[in-house]
């Protein structure tokens, strides 16, 4: 059973946190820091939210080789 919710979700977090580790490498700039506080509770929720996601999208891979196999 597929939660299109869930997957949206995690990949638009997981997009959030790929920008700000892109911003971070490239500019020194840590978004989620300037935004919500350094290492402050609601930054904490952020990353590890951004953590579950990118664990949760390991998951949808046999998904993709399982619609590959078809083509």
């Amino acid at each position: 059973m597929e939660n299109r919710f869930l997957q949206y979700f995690s990949l638009t977090i997981a997009i959030i946190g790929a920008v700000n580790w892109g911003l971070i490498g490239f500019f020194n700039f840590n978004l989620v820091a300037t935004v919500f506080g350094s290492m402050s509770w609601l930054s904490r929720i952020i990353y590890g939210l951004v953590g579950l996601c990118g664990l949760y999208l390991i998951s949808l891979y046999p998904a993709l080789s399982e619609n590959n196999q078809g083509k």
